[in-house]
């Protein structure tokens, strides 16, 4: 347009027939100066092209490409979760928790900075939705929704680094329940300070498993086939007072396990200042911020799920 003084839609036609190397017949004849820019606009386009090829070659070739997709893939499947798990760390302790959530069918988010720990869940399980990540780091748990989750699972080895992620966790989601892993005895009131809920410690649990199979193994036995596969048709669920429909609110327990029956049983209440309480009475009132603990199989529980979700 400057140099030849060619029109809009000339010297648009002109350029994309240049660039597309179509050469159509010009549409004006060109000056020398002209001809001069017409060269460097072809040897321009001509080597841009061929290095975006060469690069779009190499970014599929190395596998790029698909690992690109299969991070958008997830990153989407973890934008539409919500009220989900986030675990920190995919060690023994992670996996044993994520087997658990996943026989029980609840949806969860893997943050792992090691990706050999991630490969050997991909191997049976492509459905895992993991970020392979620092824990330690804010922008991991956000981009892990931790915003919309409703429980934070951490089994990193390191006491401080559990402090840590318990810290930014808290304050990214004061409503959000955080169970934490300690190695240390000492790490337990640090952890609780942070914000934990619960603090686990499977070396002390573990001693303690064992020493209850001499003194209690049916009781133990029992416990166990409840979270193992073979015993995945039993389960135990926790049915909050604010859960409850109003006309069962502040009434014994009687009358909430005669509505609607579905089978289920209580074996305990949760009062307001955290103590349990094992085969409660019936005549006992259930109020604000209490919580029933009941068992049932698990088309039960669902029943009695459902009946308290759809008021």
């Amino acid at each position: 347009m400057f140099i030849e003084h060619f029109s809009f839609l000339n010297a648009l036609y002109m350029t994309i027939i240049t660039v597309t190397t179509i050469g159509y017949k010009e549409v004006e004849p060109l000056s020398n100066v002209g001809k001069v820019f017409n060269i460097m606009l072809i040897i321009t386009s001509f080597s841009t092209f061929t290095y975006a090829l060469a690069k779009l070659s190499q970014y599929i070739a190395s596998g790029e490409m698909s690992l690109y997709f299969k991070k958008r893939k997830i990153m989407q499947a973890i934008e539409v979760l919500n009220n989900h798990v986030i675990i920190c760390g995919f060690g023994r302790n992670g996996k044993q928790a994520a087997s658990l959530l996943k026989t029980n069918k609840v949806k969860f988010v893997v943050i792992e900075n090691n990706l050999d720990h991630i490969n050997e869940w991909l191997e049976n399980d492509s459905s895992l939705v993991y970020i392979h990540a620092d824990a330690t780091d804010d922008d991991a748990l956000i981009r892990a929704g931790i915003q919309k989750a409703r429980a934070l699972i951490i089994t990193l080895p390191a006491d401080a680094d559990n402090v840590f992620i318990v810290l930014s966790a808290r304050s990214l989601n004061p409503q959000l329940q955080i169970i934490s892993r300690a190695s240390q005895q000492s790490s337990e009131p640090k952890l609780k300070k942070a914000g934990a809920d619960n603090v686990i410690m499977p070396d002390k649990i573990g001693g303690i498993h064992m020493a209850t199979l001499v003194s209690k193994p049916d009781v133990i036995e029992f416990i166990e086939y409840l979270s193992s596969e073979e015993g995945e048709s039993i389960s135990l669920e926790s049915v909050d007072y604010g859960r409850l429909p109003p006309e069962l609110k502040d009434k014994t327990l009687k009358v909430i396990m005669d509505w609607k029956k579905t089978g289920v049983n209580c074996i305990g209440i949760k009062e307001t200042d955290g103590k349990f309480i094992i085969n409660p009475p019936e005549d006992t009132i259930i109020a604000q911020g209490m919580k029933v603990i009941v068992l049932g199989t698990k088309q039960q529980i669902e029943s009695m799920k459902h009946n308290v979700e759809e008021v």
